[in-house]
């Protein structure tokens, strides 16, 4: 019953079959054809079994295993590999179903392969998973036919396993290299040009062409006699912080993630960025309460701490309360920092609401408030319009982008920074800002 279960018709079997039954029907009419339909449908049984006696063969067995990443990266195509090894003594092709999990709504899964007697292969596909949380793969399925293909026998592997998916660790990765470099020059990144230097001193060196004037140290000339200078590099050990806000109007989405997500991932690298420059990262997140918060620090185990409260961060369903956040802000942070706001501003009389804290945390701090740009809806307004309704849709939608750009230039009028940017590149402009700001000194 078991042997009986695991067997499967193909679309070829039913053609075969309607084929049969069809001259069956030209038999009313001429015997003949019943004649042939049943020589046929003789033939066609007896292949049958001799289809299912060869696939239910001792050598016809398959190992199979997958291997996925211990954690797969929020918003990232991650790679999962299937590798099926054949021990059957004939050539079979077959039909590979894995079981995804839920959350990534494919339920249209398959590939298709065809392995000579001990032959390996190695199958490569990527999975986007658009929401953070615990992830179950399935089992394995392995559809098997000969070369006959009237039957498929099945047979499954129970590999079973849930894998935890974590705000973007391949973006972290990707932007490590760039934040050491000091600026980006990658295709589509902005470069930046420095602006004078700080005044941390690192070490005193040998003049060359090209060094400042303005740094010469002349007590280490006259005992070296050559000429030497002074170096400097960054300073170090400043508090950055990602505030972001939890509240419903970061659940917005964009290309399958929203506002918030977008956030987390941006936050995790700017994080590991301010880390890798020897400052000192921290993370608060609210909505009408406060959510995490964790202490700027710079030890080894503070970027784990930050990506596990980044993974737990869920959106609210109320609006935030920002007269909260600032006092738990005055009470949490020391000294001046550098803080990235992630919030989203719809119009701006939403921002008037919480400009008066805006403008008190920037006297304390340095502030960078995130304004997302909406590209679909510039999109929209930008397209011809024809009829009366969609032309009042392109007034409304022409008025919401003009309101982004009113919030930037409020902003800017009480001297508060800002990045004006769309979601998919919030890390890169993000990480932009932060090397900016810190070699012009303002941190």
């Amino acid at each position: 019953m078991r042997n009986i279960r695991n067997l499967y018709l193909p679309t070829r079997f039913f053609l075969l079959s309607g084929g049969i039954i069809f001259l069956f029907i030209l038999g009313f009419p001429w015997s003949i054809f019943t004649v042939i339909g049943k020589t046929a449908l003789v033939a066609f049984v007896a292949v049958i079994i001799a289809d299912v006696v060869m696939l239910h063969g001792k050598s016809v067995t398959f190992t199979c295993s997958r291997s996925t990443s211990r954690l797969l990266s929020l918003g990232n195509d991650n790679e999962v590999v299937l590798r099926i090894t054949s021990m059957a003594a004939i050539p079979l092709s077959l039909q590979v179903i894995d079981e995804l999990p839920y959350q990534l709504q494919r339920r249209d899964f398959v590939k298709y392969t065809h392995l000579e007697p001990g032959g390996k292969e190695q199958i490569i596909y990527t999975v986007r998973p658009l929401v953070r949380g615990q992830y179950n793969f399935g089992k394995v399925h392995l559809f098997v036919h000969s070369v006959i293909g009237l039957v498929q026998r099945r047979i499954s592997f129970d590999f079973e396993e849930n894998v935890a998916v974590y705000p973007s660790i391949i973006d972290m990765k990707k932007y490590e290299l760039k934040a050491a470099m000091s600026v980006t020059s990658n295709f589509g990144i902005k470069k930046m040009r420095r602006i004078g230097h700080s005044y941390e001193f690192e070490q005193i060196k040998e003049y060359t062409i090209g060094d400042d004037y303005k740094s010469m140290n002349w007590k280490a000339t006259s005992r070296a006699n050559k000429l030497m200078v002074n170096s400097y590099t960054d300073e170090k050990a400043q508090q950055v912080y990602c505030l972001i806000d939890k509240s419903r109007y970061m659940k917005m989405p964009f290309n399958g993630l929203s506002l918030l997500d977008y956030s987390v991932n941006s936050s995790l690298v700017i994080a590991n960025t301010s880390l890798q420059k020897q400052d000192k990262a921290g993370l608060i997140t609210f909505s009408d309460n406060i959510g995490s918060i964790i202490k700027a620090d710079r030890s080894r185990s503070q970027l784990k701490k930050i990506l596990e409260a980044l993974y737990r961060e869920e959106e609210s369903r109320l609006d935030a309360n920002y007269e909260k956040m600032y006092t738990v802000l005055r009470r949490t942070l020391r000294g001046r920092s550098l803080i990235f706001l992630f919030t989203n501003f719809e119009s701006v009389h939403s921002l008037e609401r919480v400009l008066p804290v805006l403008r008190k945390i920037n006297k304390l701090h340095l502030l960078v408030v995130v304004v997302f740009e909406n590209k679909e809806l510039i999109n929209y307004y930008r397209a011809e319009k024809k009829t009366l309704k969609d032309i009042y849709y392109k007034t409304i939608a022409h008025k919401i982008a003009s309101d982004r750009e009113q919030i930037t230039n409020e902003l800017s009028h009480y001297g508060i920074q800002h990045i004006f940017t769309r979601p998919e590149n919030l890390s890169i402009n993000a990480i932009n800002k932060y090397l900016e700001l810190k070699s012009r000194g303002m941190i």
